[in-house]
Parts: structure tokens; C-alpha cells; sequence
């Protein structure tokens, strides 16, 4: 269960409302009125707890459970234990969210990390020509530039620097160590600590006697409800804007070029690196370690696998995977190909050292 150090609660909630909340069916043995004070994984949780099974994997530990009720798919109605209240749905994981959601709002869009909210602490420097909405926090050490407008309900967390003339939305929660330059924000943003924004592109002409910087002339614009996770960087364009699409979410340790145009509700996993001037349509999934080649568009829907090379345009709703990147099938086939091909031998071929056995 949450350490109430550092989550609060906001429970109990009846059963019937947490129905409501995620959009379930009550099973025919719950009663609507039952208290639940929190949520808990099926084996730690007991008759006060909400848990949730999704993957088959854990219908063992589902039928031995000793939570109060539980989240699950038609499909394992039948094997609940006695006395456990059912919630029906067909998306239990989903149907979990926002249950979590409902016990722990705070964790939605990121909480204060000094324990003073709503304040502009005194320690934190602000030019005077900065707006600051109400409501904010501005925790100690962090630097607010000229001009920059904040809006209400934003945190910004200790020892972040947002740069002169940036714009940052309502209900943001900006972490410790962020840096945010020549950026437009806007609401509902989480920027966790170590995010970088806005720095330069890697922009050079190269050649002799030296290479010769690009000046970056463009913007970062991140639109409402996108998620950047830590230590991951987001470089300006060199004269059109990088943009990043509304609910997308962007995983740690990522690298995101100049001028690259993200869609609405992507999602791109940790150690990813997408090149300058790339193009990703709506809903596009990058697996870990994805590389990709700049001035290349991957359309809507595409999924990526994770350690792949993108090197040519991705069809829309396609599964590309490999180095070289290509369709999922081509790409197994491939695979398999080589595998049995290592198996080969040719009759009455000596074995190898590695058909040899002690």
C-alpha cells in the first residue's frame, strides 16, 4: 500500500461509486454500500482493498486473494472466490487507473515536492515582469525569467529554471532541476525533474576550416495533458517549431531533435532518439531504443519495436520492427530464417565446435 509519507488518500469510497467512477458493472454478489479504504495488489491486499486482475498470469493469486473487491473481465467472473465482490468491465487495467485515480488525485498531475503549496517561496528568484497565476508554487531555488507567465495552479519545483519569455499553462507540475527555454506549455503538462526544453538543435555546417553553428531560430510547443518523463531532452527547431502533440506521453531518457512534429497521443518508450525533422502522425508507439532517421514521417497508428531503425517512411496502423525497420511478419520471417539456417549442415559435413558435446 502507499506510504502516506509521501501519497494521500482520499478514500473510502462505497463500492457503487467507485462502479460509476471507472465505468464497471457490480457483480451479483456486491453490495454497492461496502466501504473501500484503498487499493492493493491481489496479494497484499485484505476486505478493505480494491485490486484488479488483467493478466491471466495472476489467476492464481486472484483465487486466493483476500482483497474486499476486484476489478475483472467477464472472463474470469466464474473463478472469483467466495465472498469477493466483482466489478465487472471489460478493460480492468483501464478500469484500475482510474480507481487509482479516485484514491489519489494528487498523483494525476504531480504534486509539490517541499511541502509548501501555493506559495512563491521567498528563497526562489522572479523577475519582476513575470506573471505568476494564483494559486502557484514556485518552490525554493527555482529562477522565473522575464516575462515568463505562469498559470494558476502550476507547480514548479526547487532549483527549475523556466528562461525569459516562456509560457507555461494551468495545473502544470514542472519537477526540481527542469530547464524550460524558448517554449510555449500548455495546460496540464508534467515536465519531470531533469527535463531539458528548448535548448539548442544540433545544427552545424560542417566542413573546414570549421564547423559553423546554425543559429536555432524556432520554438518548442507542447501542447495540453503531455507527459515528459526525466532526464529526457526536447530541442527547439532551427526555424520551425518542435511540437508535440496533445497526450502524448514521453518516457525517460528520450532525445527528441529539432523540428520534429509529434502527433496527439503518442507514445514513445525510454532511450528512444528521433531525429531532426522527423514527422509522427496521431497515436504512434516507439518501443525502447528506437531509432529515427531524420525527414522520415511515421504515420498515424504505426507501432514501432522496441530496439528497431527507422530509415523509411512507416505506412499508417503498420508494426514495423528491425534494422532496417520493416513490416512485423517480413521482419519474423527473417528472423526465423537465419535461426534455422544456423542449424544447417550440409551431409557428411565434419560437425563444428558448435554441434561438438563433452
Amino acid at each position: 500500500m502507499a506510504d502516506s509519507r509521501f501519497f494521500a488518500n482520499k478514500g473510502p469510497f462505497a463500492l457503487g461509486e467507485i462502479a460509476v467512477r471507472v465505468g464497471a458493472e457490480l457483480g451479483p454478489h456486491a453490495d454497492p454500500s461496502l466501504q473501500i479504504v484503498d487499493i492493493a495488489a491481489l496479494d497484499a491486499a485484505g476486505p478493505e482493498h480494491l485490486s484488479f486482475l488483467d493478466n491471466p498470469k495472476y489467476a492464481g493469486a486472484f483465487a486466493a486473494t483476500a482483497a474486499g473487491a476486484c476489478l475483472v473481465h467477464p472472463r474470469f467472473v466464474e473463478r472469483a472466490p467466495a465472498g469477493l465482490a466483482l466489478l465487472v468491465t471489460g478493460e480492468p487495467y483501464r478500469a484500475y487507473a482510474l480507481a487509482s485515480q479516485l484514491f489519489y488525485p494528487e498523483e494525476i498531475q504531480g504534486s509539490d515536492t517541499f511541502g509548501e503549496p501555493g506559495i512563491v517561496h521567498s528563497r526562489a528568484v522572479v523577475h519582476q515582469s513575470a506573471k505568476i497565476g494564483a494559486g502557484a508554487t514556485i518552490e525554493p531555488g527555482a529562477v522565473i525569467g522575464a516575462d515568463v507567465e505562469i498559470g494558476s495552479g502550476t507547480i514548479v519545483g526547487s532549483n527549475a529554471v523556466i528562461g525569459k519569455g516562456c509560457t507555461i499553462g494551468r495545473d502544470c507540475f514542472v519537477g526540481p532541476n527542469v530547464t524550460v527555454s524558448h517554449a510555449h506549455i500548455g495546460d496540464r503538462v508534467i515536465l519531470h525533474p531533469g527535463v531539458a526544453i528548448g535548448q539548442d538543435g544540433f545544427g552545424f555546417a560542417m566542413g573546414f576550416p570549421r564547423h559553423e553553428k546554425v543559429p536555432q531560430l524556432g520554438r518548442v510547443i507542447i501542447q495540453d495533458n503531455v507527459e515528459i518523463g526525466a532526464n529526457t531532452t526536447v530541442d527547439r527547431g532551427a526555424g520551425p517549431d518542435t511540437v508535440i502533440g496533445e497526450g502524448s506521453k514521453i518516457d525517460n531518457l528520450v532525445q527528441i531533435g529539432h523540428n520534429v512534429t509529434m502527433g496527439r497521443g503518442c507514445v514513445v518508450v525510454a532511450q528512444t532518439g528521433v531525429s531532426g525533422s522527423a514527422k509522427l502522425g496521431d497515436y504512434v508507439i516507439l518501443a525502447a531504443q528506437v531509432g529515427v532517421t531524420g525527414h522520415l514521417t511515421i504515420n498515424s497508428g504505426a507501432q514501432i519495436a522496441a530496439r528497431s531503425a527507422v530509415v523509411h517512411d512507416v505506412p499508417p496502423g503498420q508494426r514495423y520492427g528491425g534494422v532496417p525497420a520493416k513490416p512485423v511478419r517480413e521482419w519474423q520471417r527473417e528472423l526465423a530464417a537465419v535461426k534455422n539456417l544456423g542449424k544447417r549442415r550440409k551431409p557428411g559435413q565434419a560437425a563444428g565446435p558448435a554441434d561438438e558435446t563433452d
